[in-house]
């Protein structure tokens, strides 16, 4: 395999835009699944993320995918974006760990918002703080009381209802102001997927509570308006059942969600999961490149070959170091046989990184057996 000799082995993984502010990660574990960045860890390790990002006082802006969220994000290209600016993004629904075991990828176990709340708040568990945004009205007050009155780990610091206006008018500066006064270690904000993920993203360069993340159904569930599912039913994937059971509403954006997944069960993993397995194993020895370079036009990212395990530091490099350009970039990939998952995650985040800064970012001569979006 040859590289670009500008590549530096040394250099950090996580690249900021100093435009923008804005920074990506490509160190960390990714896959990705039915369109979505998935960290390929298990609670106890996203557990210890969290406790690290308070103790240090570092951002983490988690997001938590069920299938609403793969459904949500094909129809909204905002909402998308939004799981991929994320820092840790955590695999919250079975059907995506069947999704992901089908393909191959082997991810951990399901990590839901709610069992990371749960674990936080375990016993003899180092103290942390909590706000409290969103949700109907009376019920992050009851949450807020629930968690003090338990006298454990978690406090809640602070609450607000937030309403059901624009992600504009819950925006503030009284609003904000009131949450960093606070000074709470986790914000938890629950008013839908979609408005939650967007009212983050309008405000976290503003917020400065180290750890945000959207849990809708967590505040419900710490205040007993809704009783969560007994742990078989989460085991085995009927979590959506006893959800029913408890907001009977939610049955037809279960079915919907369900049927959109089961089509893209029918008509995209499984086929590809076959062609995968019956053309076995691709041809390591054929030359690999993975090269970077500059013209007057912009810079070009260019591979050959099979780009699989050996080849995603080299990757990752070219990443970290094209992130921070604002030139124009292509992405040549007219000569690769095959890519793994965990490459194709790289290059999606770098994607996703360079539009968010307003930069142009173009795959040039995508093979059609090459599936960049896990589908």
């Amino acid at each position: 395999m040859t590289t670009s000799p500008d590549l530096d082995p040394a250099a950090s993984l996580r690249s900021t835009h100093e435009a923008s502010g804005h920074s990506v990660d490509f160190g960390r574990n990714l896959c990705v699944v039915l369109g979505l960045p998935f960290d390929a860890i298990d609670l106890d390790t996203a557990v210890a993320r969290i406790r690290a990002a308070v103790a240090s006082r570092t951002r983490l802006f988690i997001s938590t995918p069920n299938t609403n969220f793969v459904v949500a994000a094909m129809r909204d290209r905002a909402f998308r974006d939004s799981v991929f600016h994320s820092d840790m993004s955590l695999m919250d629904g079975k059907p995506l760990v069947w999704a992901a075991r089908l393909m191959g990828i082997p991810v951990p176990e399901r990590v839901s918002g709610a069992d990371v709340f749960e674990a936080l708040g375990r016993p003899g568990s180092a103290p942390m703080s909590i706000y409290l945004f969103g949700g109907q009205p009376g019920i992050a007050a009851r949450a807020a009381a629930n968690i003090n009155d338990a006298h454990g780990p978690l406090s809640c610091v602070g609450f607000d209802d937030a309403g059901f206006g624009r992600v504009e008018d819950m925006s503030d500066d009284a609003t904000i102001d009131r949450i960093n006064a606070s000074g709470a270690d986790f914000l938890v904000v629950s008013l839908g997927a979609a408005k939650g993920q967007a009212w983050i993203e309008h405000n976290l360069p503003r917020l400065q509570i180290p750890v945000v993340s959207h849990l809708g159904a967590v505040v419900g569930f710490v205040a007993g308006s809704v009783q969560r599912a007994p742990p078989w039913m989460r085991r085995s994937g009927l979590e959506w059942l006893w959800r029913v059971k408890e907001e009977p509403q939610l049955w037809k954006r279960y079915a919907s969600d369900g049927l959109v997944f089961l089509r893209l069960l029918a008509f995209h993993l499984v086929p590809d999961a076959l062609m995968r397995r019956n053309a076995g194993q691709s041809n390591e020895s054929a030359e690999k490149v993975c090269e970077i370079s500059e013209s007057e036009t912009g810079m070009t990212m260019t591979f050959t070959g099979t780009l699989g395990s050996t080849e995603r530091q080299a990757l990752k490099e070219m990443c970290h170091l094209s992130a921070g350009s604002t030139r124009p970039l292509t992405i040549e990939l007219s000569s690769v046989a095959g890519i793994d998952n965990s490459c194709s995650a790289s290059l999606m985040l770098l994607q996703a990184h360079r539009r968010r800064c307003g930069l142009s970012t173009i795959f040039f001569s995508v093979p059609g057996h090459i599936k960049l979006q896990g589908y």
